[in-house]
């Protein structure tokens, strides 16, 4: 599904400059030294950023980067938080496969990636955010023990999800086949809103990095 473009985007982005870290890189192995936080919390994918904007609102004592490689889905996200006046978080409009660029050996605490694209065919199956190539990444910034927070409508991806973990350093402790079953669970994102309200099940692992 392709974004219809966003109208005014430069000016838009521009007014919230300040919620962007337009070179990521400087803040390499630095992150909570520099906004003055004891944890960093990183998402991939944030979209619209709904789960962006209200985790981190919930959790001030915590400083979230928030990823997103769309800039058109990144403003709406930029503008939730400027509205919000959320200050412990920054957005990076980038792809996922230069995380050791921006963050250094166990940097980040925690790791979310909620409804990445399945990928759904076998020869593109490396493209997963959840494939073996992107597991070493996450290994690499993530503290010893640190956690991955995964979450998905599609069950194939789901379960190849849980075999990759098992297979490359993740000790899967949580594993939910319908998380909202009995009620919301936690923050949902935009497009977990959407799937709740027709009552479609939404997949969710919890897993922790053996590095270490």
């Amino acid at each position: 599904m392709r974004l219809r473009r966003k109208k005014n985007l430069a000016a838009r982005i521009k007014r919230c400059a300040h919620l962007i870290a337009a070179e990521p890189e400087a803040f390499r192995g630095r992150w909570l030294e520099e906004f003055g936080y004891e944890e960093l919390h990183v998402e991939l994918g944030c979209g619209k950023g709904r789960f962006t904007v209200e985790t981190a609102k919930s959790q001030p004592g915590i400083l979230f980067a928030a990823l997103e490689k769309l800039a058109d889905a990144m403003i709406v996200a930029l503008e939730r938080a400027d509205a919000e006046g959320i200050m412990n978080l920054r957005y990076i409009n980038a792809y996922a496969d230069y995380l050791t660029d921006y963050f250094a050996p166990g940097e980040v605490s925690r790791i979310y990636i909620n409804f990445c694209d399945p990928w759904p065919s076998n020869r593109h199956a490396k493209r997963r955010l959840t494939s073996r190539r992107f597991l070493e990444i996450y290994k690499q910034i993530l503290r010893p023990g640190g956690e991955l927070l995964f979450k998905t409508d599609n069950l194939p991806l789901f379960e190849f999800t849980l075999r990759e973990f098992e297979r490359y350093g993740f000790k899967t402790s949580e594993v939910a086949y319908d998380l909202h079953k009995d009620g919301p669970v936690g923050v949902m994102t935009d497009y977990e809103l959407k799937f709740y309200t027709k009552g479609l099940p939404i997949y969710r692992a919890r897993s922790f990095s053996s590095r270490g």
